[in-house]
């Protein structure tokens, strides 16, 4: 192997572990002969730049029972061979990514070596045998359909829109594609949630360099998970299904008003982004306050309510269940508990026929429901909590359950409502969004709260600059 050009010798004296560093290199050679050091710039997902070493060349693979040479680049960080080569494909203007469990869109290679990398056991040598093993299985390139009459699986191209499996080759279904804005604590526990979930083909993680709930993206990336890619670039969420958005902005205003503002400036510089960029995708929406800010993204994405919610009361709807089911034995009885309204004091609980699409209370179940929503009080809504149910929301549209669930949506038209506001209604999930279910009856007290808040919501619209 080649180390003695200016440009390898001067970026090589960089390296922390630089001998280290060279022996690994050496053993490469003496396997991968065709693996040629360079020196390049490398530009990080925060737009920094570092002077660094990568290996460029050709792997073997054999599929089909023919051999094709796929082109790869190993970038090599300066803490080398300490930490794990960055590894992309490099297709030529004829090749297109075929994403898969091992790459994604932008030819970034993911393998369980490189996230249990441990040096001196885990080696390039040993990497470069396990990234051939796995193409082989799942070829990530294939070539462009030219139309010339060309061999027609040169290159790959024969499964460019085939997986193979082990009951024989099956059409590719969709790759699904989910989106989180916003790179904080609920940021993160909604990714870890719906990786948790397993609904999720891939899971772009993206953190907004003007935003205040930062601090998770570079951790994600350092342990480099699979399935999730992260960005600072909005042009990453193009052709998602779901775009959850837990992003809030930095402010130094003293008024509500002026704080809720900055969130609905940050917005507009986000959602008609990412509604272009994913046009038929569901906006489910965590940021607060979260009845305010789905009315926002709605606003301004365009969309038609049924693709713009809010997390709102699901999260309280599960707990109040659980809390009647567990406690209170009401899954003998076939009941079922919602909160519904605006995410304030001023929320309401509820009780229905379990599977009616005409949901009633009755006086009958106020006791039951009021000492099960005094318990509810109880419990903090923590990252985690929400993250877990944005999760449940998201999985009900990705898997087109047609699950209920209490969220944020257009209240106009429910219960006399005559305005354009948010509240929190049981409404059924599915791929194509919300679909909001019929009027319940409420008690006074509980038509009193939602009223109030329908006013509240509605003169507090009026203050923001959308």
């Amino acid at each position: 192997m080649d180390l003695s050009s200016e440009s390898v010798k001067r970026t090589l004296t960089k390296y922390k572990f630089r001998d280290v560093a060279i022996e690994e290199l050496k053993k490469v050679h003496r396997m991968h002969p065709e693996m040629v050091p360079q020196a390049g710039t490398y530009t990080f997902s925060d737009s920094t730049q570092k002077d660094l070493l990568k290996l460029v060349g050709n792997i073997p693979v054999r599929y089909q029972g023919r051999s094709y040479n796929l082109p790869i680049l190993m970038w090599l960080l300066d803490s080398f061979p300490f930490t794990p080569p960055i590894c992309l494909l490099r297709p030529t203007p004829n090749m297109v990514i075929r994403e898969g469990k091992h790459v994604d869109a932008r030819g970034r290679i993911y393998l369980p070596g490189l996230h249990n990398w441990d040096h001196p056991k885990s080696t390039v040598n040993g990497l470069l045998t396990e990234m051939i093993a796995k193409f082989e299985e799942e070829p990530p390139l294939s070539s462009k359909n030219s139309g010339d009459g060309k061999d027609p699986t040169e290159l790959l191209a024969y499964v460019s829109k085939l997986q193979v499996s082990e009951g024989g080759v099956k059409p590719d279904r969709p790759i699904i594609k989910v989106t989180v804005i916003g790179g904080g604590d609920l940021g993160m526990a909604t990714v870890m949630s719906l990786l948790a979930k397993g609904s999720v083909d891939k899971l772009v993680f993206i953190d907004l360099p003007d935003c205040a709930t930062k601090g998770g993206t570079m951790d994600m990336e350092i342990f480099n998970l699979p399935k999730v890619e992260v960005s600072k670039d909005l042009a990453s969420s193009a052709g998602s299904k779901v775009v959850v958005v837990t992003a809030n902005a930095w402010s130094n205003e003293q008024s509500y008003v002026g704080v809720v503002q900055t969130n609905v400036d940050l917005y507009r510089g986000v959602i008609p982004t990412v509604t272009r960029l994913s046009p038929q995708a569901v906006l489910l929406i965590a940021s607060q306050p979260v009845d305010i800010m789905t009315h926002v993204a709605w606003r301004q994405s365009g969309l038609p309510p049924t693709r713009v919610i809010g997390a709102g009361c699901n999260l309280d709807s599960e707990r109040l269940n659980y809390i009647l089911n567990i406690t209170l034995n009401t899954h003998i009885t076939g009941l079922q508990g919602w909160v519904i309204g605006e995410m304030s004091e001023n929320k309401v609980a509820v009780m229905s026929s379990v599977g009616s699409e005409m949901i009633q209370a009755s006086s009958s179940t106020k006791p039951l429901t009021d000492r099960a929503f005094e318990i509810l009080k109880g419990k903090g809504q923590r990252s985690w909590s929400v993250g877990l149910s944005l999760a449940d929301i998201a999985h009900s549209i990705l898997m087109d359950q047609r699950k209920t669930h209490s969220v944020s949506t257009l209240a106009q038209g429910w219960g006399g409502i005559g305005v354009e506001v948010f509240l929190s209604l049981p409404c059924v999930l599915g791929a194509t969004g919300s679909t909001r279910l019929a009027v319940m009856a409420l008690g006074s007290e509980e038509d009193s709260k939602v009223r109030e808040s329908v006013a509240s919501l509605t003169s507090f619209l009026a203050q923001l600059r959308m």
